[in-house]
């Protein structure tokens, strides 16, 4: 090469020194990110970083299935039972105990069904009634399904 005026041989020298920093500079650095795999992987930090990749690639399409299914899942969660109110009472005199009960099991619109059992010495006797709202569908309710009804939505005891 032959240089004709001093400023380009000098511009010939400071690309020439440029790249060589750079080369170091990149050198280096490769050498240092390869010593941060040194001694737990016989991979490179090329390859490690490659196997994150596919990692977080597969982990994104995972949470992405996983956010359907929830949002599905909220948007049906109307319709599970999520309520359950409990109440204990003695219906009659001659009998021991508040061995009967009523249960309502109720979802998010406080619909659902309340069952109650009446304990005698003579029998044990099951009544199931629909709730819509929190009242009852074509029969009356005693006064121990309202309260199981109420007990299940104001502490809103919830099914896990």
């Amino acid at each position: 090469m032959v240089f004709n005026d001093p400023t380009s041989f000098t511009v010939f020298i400071v690309l020439i020194i440029w790249q060589m920093v750079l080369t170091i500079l990149v050198l280096r650095a490769i050498a240092h990110y390869n010593r941060l795999t040194n001694g737990i992987t016989t991979k490179t930090l090329r390859e490690v970083m490659d196997a994150i990749l596919r990692t977080v690639s597969s982990l994104r399409k995972n949470t992405d299935t996983l956010r359907v299914s929830v949002d599905r899942l909220n948007s049906n969660e109307v319709q599970y039972l999520q309520r359950i109110g409990v109440v204990r009472f003695n219906p009659f005199a001659d009998t021991g105990g508040a061995q009967s009960f009523s249960i309502a099991l109720l979802n998010k619109q406080k619909s659902g069904i309340v069952m109650t059992s009446l304990y005698a010495r003579s029998g044990n006797r099951w009544y199931i009634k629909q709730i819509v709202e929190g009242k009852g569908k074509d029969l009356s309710l005693s006064k121990e399904e309202e309260e199981a009804i109420r007990t299940a939505t104001v502490t809103g005891a919830a099914i896990l």
